[in-house]
């Protein structure tokens, strides 16, 4: 995989990208668009400097990238990619995906499937030998998703709030 793989989905030219800082707005509006994220997100003009802090973060960590699908020069759906090395197994690194989402707009044109697989062999390419995820419980249509591209029900995720 390179910075850009251009896929097909539903008779459309999608291209998979890593994203640079002008995507942020775009990402942001897709994680406040969605029934969780809209208490926890704070999409305005301007947006808070805390997301471009937290992109630059991001940036300055290897291995850790939020990929973006394009379709006609506009972010129609994202995720974030994060390699994280480990002693277990092995010493087998894993790949984590979050904040999967696609625009409203573009649901049911396999976006999101299309962004899976392009993360899945950016993990490979990198030699991660697992590929893992959390998402909500109450997100029953999200699990039917994940179960499709083969991903299996087989921790029980467990976070502690912080803030």
């Amino acid at each position: 995989m390179n910075d850009g793989d251009e896929r097909r989905s539903d008779g459309q030219s999608i291209l998979v990208r890593v994203a640079t800082r002008r995507d942020v707005p775009g990402i942001v509006r897709m994680l406040a668009d969605d029934p969780l994220g809209a208490g926890r997100e704070q999409y305005a003009d301007p947006l808070p400097q805390t997301y471009f802090d937290a992109f630059d973060a991001m940036q300055a960590q290897p291995g850790n990238d939020i990929l973006v699908a394009e379709l006609d020069g506009n972010v129609v759906g994202c995720l974030q990619l994060t390699f994280i090395p480990g002693l277990s197994r092995l010493g087998m690194m894993r790949a984590q995906i979050e904040g999967v989402r696609v625009d409203g707009r573009y649901r049911g044109r396999k976006i999101g499937e299309l962004l899976m697989q392009d993360a899945i062999a950016r993990s490979r390419t990198a030699g991660a030998g697992l590929v893992q995820l959390t998402t909500d419980i109450s997100r029953p249509d999200a699990h039917r998703f994940y179960e499709g591209l083969g991903f299996v029900r087989s921790h029980a995720g467990m976070k502690l709030s912080l803030a």
